[in-house]
């Protein structure tokens, strides 16, 4: 096929056992010459992973509490993975650096980054590929934000010296050489980083679940997967709380069209989810079902407000004024409706009312809390006759009382907002109603 790039999530990678797996995998298809690991996850459900351990130290250290107990949990961890695994890193010596540096006061970034270091050369060595520390290649500037076009030059001139590799994930560097890491889940980013340097045809992106759901499989009982799904799907999934990879992973292969294939290590034949900009053949009116709780909507009306130049942007100043994000804004020719995630309003919720009032003289203002939205996504749903009226008879028939409505533009998600309480029982509802 060409070069496929691999990407290991923790719990691929929590043991000995695990990444052994990884072996078998990685060593059954010769195409797959790039793998990035992350630190070691848990074990089981009480188990701690690796990075939060090495946070942990981090907060002893800043309180004045010695961390040689929980740094002794995580030396303790790498070197039954070495002993296991009969392969020789020479740990002794990197726990031994990370030990002395953490005594002269590292950052927070650096100690979290260690994880992956670690993890990524017990990889390389059970594979027999060349380790390749990102440090250096993955490029931010002063004010720590990721430099993608420095990065993308200096990985492939680094890549393209070596047939197969193990790259760590999660951390690159800054100007000055010290060590700056992505937010959490930032090794989906840097499997995507080196996809598109190295070209790849395939990026794999192996974890603990096989691909996309069509529902949260803790609300509905066995969803059937998803096979394939369009970037544009799937950001809009991902955005409303189906989450199984990071979202700045997206972008730096879908510039370049190569796609994802989302796999199961635990679970290797499952084909897993493909993501690319190919949309689906599926007979499926919709591809998936995902939303989010606690929003809160703010209802506007004012007589005539659609003849009232400006009325919107003065809105969206006050919002600015506040520091608040909004989700929607759903309107019609004398209403606007602001949907605001709860935690953004916080302490605010008073302030900003009395902001609208204000300034804007509104008629009335209704405020309705603890609202849930929930939003059916597909690429078909333009294509199908009745898709609307599938969704809110089966809402209807379960008794859910829909408060809001949007849909957007390109007729790929309908958008509802519920109550909390009627959360669960309408994604039930409208998966039951369009899945057979």
């Amino acid at each position: 096929m060409g070069i496929k790039v691999v990407k290991f999530g923790g719990s691929s990678v929590a043991d000995a056992i695990q990444l052994q797996k990884v072996k078998n995998i990685v060593l059954a298809d010769p195409d797959r010459k790039f793998v990035i690991v992350s630190a070691p996850g848990k074990r089981f459900s009480e188990d701690s992973k690796i990075t939060d351990l090495l946070y942990l130290c981090k907060t002893h250290i800043d309180h004045n509490v010695s961390p040689e107990h929980v740094f002794q949990v995580i030396c303790d961890r790498f070197r039954s993975m070495e002993m296991n695994l009969g392969v020789n890193i020479g740990i002794e010596k990197d726990l031994e650096e990370i030990r002395s540096n953490l005594k002269s006061g590292i950052t927070a970034d650096y100690i979290a980054s260690r994880g992956e270091y670690l993890c990524g050369k017990l990889a390389a060595a059970v594979l027999g590929f060349d380790f390749v520390d990102p440090a250096g290649l993955i490029q931010f500037d002063e004010r720590g934000r990721h430099l993608p076009e420095e990065t993308h030059k200096a990985l492939c001139a680094e890549l393209a010296k070596h047939e197969c590799a193990v790259i760590p994930g999660f951390y690159g560097s800054n100007p000055d050489g010290t060590i700056r890491t992505f937010s959490r889940g930032g090794s989906d980013v840097t499997g995507s980083l080196v996809a598109k340097a190295v070209n790849a045809d395939m990026y794999e992106n192996w974890t603990d679940v096989s691909g996309f759901l069509m529902a949260d499989p803790r609300i509905v009982d066995s969803p059937k997967p998803i096979k394939n799904i369009t970037y544009k799907e799937l950001r809009e999934l991902s955005y409303m709380g189906a989450s199984v990879l990071h979202e700045d992973a997206v972008f730096p292969v879908r510039e370049v069209n190569i796609p994802i294939n989302i796999r199961n290590t635990n679970e290797p034949e499952n084909p897993g989810t493909i993501i690319s900009d190919t949309p689906s053949e599926s007979d499926n009116a919709i591809t998936g079902i995902a939303g989010r709780k606690d929003f809160v909507v703010i209802a506007l009306y004012k007589n005539m407000m659609n003849s009232e130049i400006g009325f919107v942007k003065r809105l969206l100043t006050i919002l600015e004024n506040n520091e608040i994000a909004f989700e929607h804004l759903p309107s019609g020719i004398d209403t606007v409706c602001l949907v605001i995630s709860k935690k953004q309003l916080e302490g605010k919720l008073t302030d900003l009312i009395d902001d609208i009032e204000k300034r804007l003289k509104p008629d009335s203002v209704e405020i309705y809390q603890d609202m849930a939205l929930i939003a059916t996504v597909g690429l078909g749903m333009s294509r199908r006759i009745g898709v609307s009226a599938t969704l809110f008879t089966a809402l209807s028939k379960a008794q859910v009382n829909v408060r809001m409505i949007d849909q957007g533009s390109s007729e790929m998600n309908i958008i509802v907002g519920v109550e909390n309480d009627h959360f669960e029982t309408a994604i039930k509802a409208i998966y039951d109603a369009f899945v057979s």
